[in-house]
């Protein structure tokens, strides 16, 4: 995913166009997994719908939460991946036992 934006300058440069790209980074969800998307960053929130095997997230941010062993793991960290839907960390490889994102804010 990336976003592009033109805006217009002002002063020294004017006429010429500046061009702004985000990529967004994904992660891929351990192998033969079909993971489940949570309402929130633990097991006794809702599942939200699951994950089919050989997906790749975006982690928006990381939130602490229930502890989950899996592929990669124990871990209390979960992974926003969409707006108000996580995964465990535990199923994602992300390279690291520790934050790979800013924490997220409630």
């Amino acid at each position: 995913m990336s976003v592009d934006r033109s805006e217009a300058v002002t002063g020294p440069g004017a006429g010429e166009s500046l061009t702004a790209e985000t990529a967004v980074r994904t992660f891929a969800v351990a192998p033969g997994a079909r993971l489940n998307v949570r309402n929130g960053p633990g097991t006794n929130y809702s599942i939200v719908r699951v994950l089919p095997e050989g997906s790749r997230v975006p982690i928006f941010c990381q939130a602490p939460g229930t502890a989950v062993t899996g592929p990669y793991g124990t871990s209390k960290i979960w992974d926003n991946i969409d707006n108000g839907e996580f995964v465990s960390d535990a199923y994602v490889h992300t390279g690291t036992d520790g934050y790979v994102a800013s924490r997220c804010s409630f």
